[in-house]
């Protein structure tokens, strides 16, 4: 039986990971300090799977290189998906985020390095992000029937682009997506590097500051008020959370294919969607418009991101299944069917 080690476990990325695999089989430890909001929601959902045999909990955090190690070396296969996640968040408290992000992600390489042994070299995959690529400001944008768009690049962003860090928390994800990388070349790990675009989907407890779709479903389902910040016309490539899901489950499968590799993991051209073209879809799935205000473009906001996924469907066979019409209805239905518990988790948001 494998077993798989979840890092974040308990959050939205994670959490999907871990009930996944559970389905498939596999013996599961899930290690979170249950610091996000919603991160107790997301553990009880997984609790209540019933495999619970398979299952294991562990309060922790990825500072702790005493607690994490361990766990790291009873894997057969580990995703890193702990992590701070917002960057406004990092521009309060840089310090705060480059332990998490920087100095957590050094603590599960450290326990995959010195626990390897020629019978134990699990694949390691990290949740990273497209934020390692900065703002992008040589790249040429237009602007096409009301979508921002790249005037030069008609697969998306390749991972050939090259990395510019903007913010403390596209250094310390951005550090740690290159140490990630590094530990293969180095040290021969199997670890991987998963630079991820807009994923949304079920279970995502969104805001204004990090998983920007649910944060406009949940409000579009509880009639609150939506600030813009831009003109609306900026595109995003989405990709639902049971296609990247598949996307892990295809790595895993192929270790000495994805050792020491990046990938750029989004919905790609065809999966796009701009801001006004999101709030479009949600006030017919209400109804009624929502009620929206604009407000200044914020530092550093991209008027585009595509992510180019042409490289995992070639050396993993993976291609996204879901339309963005498809998830963002059946994240508006999970939301409208729990929006008691959407609730009472934003009146615990600060």
């Amino acid at each position: 039986m494998k077993h798989l080690l979840v890092t974040g476990g308990a959050g939205f990325i994670g959490g999907h990971a871990a009930h996944h695999f559970l389905d498939r089989g596999w013996k599961v430890t899930v290690f979170d300090n249950l610091a996000r909001i919603g991160s107790d929601v997301t553990l009880e959902w997984l609790r209540s799977h019933p495999a619970q045999d398979r299952f294991h909990f562990v309060q922790g955090d990825v500072r702790d290189f005493d607690a994490v190690a361990p766990l790291v070396a009873q894997a057969d296969a580990v995703l890193h998906a702990a992590g701070q996640t917002a960057v406004t968040t990092s521009v309060v408290d840089p310090r705060d985020d480059f332990e998490i992000n920087a100095l957590g992600t050094f603590n599960v390489l450290e326990g995959l390095r010195l626990s390897k042994r020629p019978d134990h070299n699990p694949v390691l995959l990290y949740t990273s992000t497209n934020k390692v690529y900065g703002g992008m400001e040589d790249t040429g944008v237009v602007l096409r029937d009301n979508h921002y768009g790249y005037a030069d690049l008609p697969h998306g962003v390749p991972e050939s682009q090259p990395l510019d860090f903007h913010s403390p928390y596209g250094c310390s994800k951005g550090s740690a997506d290159q140490y990630v990388r590094d530990y293969a070349r180095i040290y021969g790990l199997n670890t991987t590097v998963f630079r991820q675009s807009c994923i949304y989907g079920t279970w995502q407890f969104g805001t204004e500051d990090q998983g920007w779709l649910a944060h406009f479903t949940i409000a579009a389902v509880l009639d609150l008020p939506l600030t813009i910040y831009g003109d609306g016309m900026q595109v995003r490539d989405a990709l639902y959370i049971t296609d990247l899901v598949a996307a892990f489950e295809a790595a895993f499968d192929h270790p000495q294919i994805v050792a020491g590799q990046v990938f750029n993991m989004g919905g790609g051209p065809h999966r796009s969607i701009s801001l006004l073209d999101l709030i479009d879809q949600l006030n017919t799935l209400r109804g009624r418009p929502m009620q929206v205000r604009y407000a200044d473009w914020r530092p550093g906001d991209q008027r585009v991101f595509i992510a180019d996924t042409r490289k995992a469907h070639q050396q993993l066979g993976w291609t996204a299944q879901v339309s963005v019409q498809d998830g963002v209805r059946r994240l508006y239905d999970w939301v409208a069917a729990n929006r008691d518990t959407i609730t009472s988790v934003r009146t615990r948001v600060k």
